[in-house]
């Protein structure tokens, strides 16, 4: 009986995380019919329902929730007494599921799980890149990547990796036909390209100026905006690891660098009341490692 409760454990949360009995069920080469009957039997065995599902969604119930996270938090003791037992490094295995922006991820964070798999090929990475905000808990998230300024929610385990700024830049296409920017006041004058996940997508901060700007595009991605800046389409605020090689390269210049903006800094997050499981730990020092004492992009 305790088998079978392991089992269905494994299965109710492979069915939270990826929000759905179909998927889950592709996913741990069992039927549909399999994971239901484990997850009635959780439900009875528990006297609680764990799980709302009608004909187009499901979604976790309060009990739900709560018997997720200690669910996760039995079977991450159980995979790493295991790991432990076999060899640490040698036999790490696992599913670590990552969320990062979409820029951060494409040019970092994936050259990172690259070299982290071949060091540990029997560890499963499920690497999702949205900029939007996701529910680490909810969506089973056991790393999330955030480049911020500050965090607001003070439940969740926030480790700070390094610190980095954005640059005001363009395309030498651009400024050679364009009036010169020698203040941030000189912004006014020209075509600003906005990221409009921004609080104010308008108010560049510029050392201790609030400058606003107008442009006629903007977009949810800092990725979409940097091949518009080399297209020679405008002015742009970004991340300086999404633009540095392009700097190096001389495909966009670097601009008001006496009025620098307000550092941000690069937090790995981690779901609240969880020890951190050995494929965690071993993948935050894979990271730590590649980026550097100094960040590379600096």
């Amino acid at each position: 009986m305790a088998t079978d409760k392991l089992n269905a454990m494994r299965i109710f949360r492979r069915v939270a995380e990826l929000g759905s009995f179909t998927k889950a069920a592709d996913d741990l080469n069992i039927t549909a019919a399999t994971v239901s009957k484990h997850i009635a039997y959780l439900e009875q065995s528990l006297n609680t329902r764990l799980i709302h599902r009608t004909t187009r969604r499901m979604h976790l119930t309060d009990s739900g929730l709560i018997f997720l996270q200690r669910t996760r938090n039995l079977l991450d003791d159980l995979e790493d007494a295991e790991m432990q037992i076999r060899g640490l490094h040698t036999q790490a295995r696992g599913r670590l599921r990552i969320n990062a922006p979409m820029s951060f991820g494409l040019t970092h964070i994936t050259d990172v799980v690259d070299s982290f798999l071949a060091r540990y090929p029997d560890i499963e990475i499920d690497l999702q890149l949205n900029d939007h905000l996701v529910d680490l808990v909810e969506q089973g998230v056991d790393i999330a990547i955030r480049v911020r300024s500050k965090l607001t929610d003070s439940s969740l385990i926030a480790k700070p990796l390094r610190q980095s700024r954005s640059i005001v830049c363009a395309a030498p296409s651009y400024l050679e036909n364009a009036r010169e920017i020698n203040t941030p006041e000189d912004l006014g004058k020209h075509n600003c390209l906005l990221f409009s996940l921004h609080d104010k997508p308008h108010i560049w901060a510029l050392a201790d100026k609030e400058i606003r700007v107008r442009g006629n595009y903007r977009a949810d991605s800092s990725l979409a905006l940097r091949t518009s800046l080399l297209r020679g389409l405008g002015v742009g605020l970004v991340p300086r690891f999404l633009v540095q090689k392009d700097i190096e390269k001389t495909r966009l210049k670097p601009l008001l660098e006496s009025f620098p903006s307000k550092p941000y800094t690069i937090f790995a997050i981690l779901p609240p009341g969880r020890k951190q499981p050995t494929k965690v730990k071993l993948f935050l020092e894979h990271l730590d490692t590649h980026l550097g004492d100094k960040p590379y992009w600096e």
